[in-house]
């Protein structure tokens, strides 16, 4: 799955719905990175400096779901704030 590359360095999370898949982007990078399976449900990719770019959830609406009634809790500590988002039913 390439997931392009950005010049912000924001960390992204994107959700597909229609592969069930979500992304965790931590840092900017290019389709040339190294993944790594972590499970059968996670995989890792590496940039070539070896920083982890990302994070691939396979299965990703139970993963994020939990336990929390579906709900997706994104808190910045530094700053003291929260925005929460609905997830969609799996």
């Amino acid at each position: 799955m390439e997931f392009g590359s950005w010049s912000s360095p924001t960390v992204r999370l994107t959700y597909d719905p229609r592969r069930n898949v979500a992304y965790i982007r931590l840092r900017p990078h290019s389709a040339e990175v190294e993944t790594i399976r972590v499970s059968d449900e996670i995989n890792v990719d590496l940039a070539p400096d070896g920083t982890v770019a990302g994070i691939e959830l396979l299965n990703a609406n139970e993963q994020l779901r939990a336990s929390d009634d579906g709900q997706l809790v994104v808190a910045d500590e530094a700053r003291g704030s929260e925005v929460t988002v609905a997830l969609p039913a799996a």
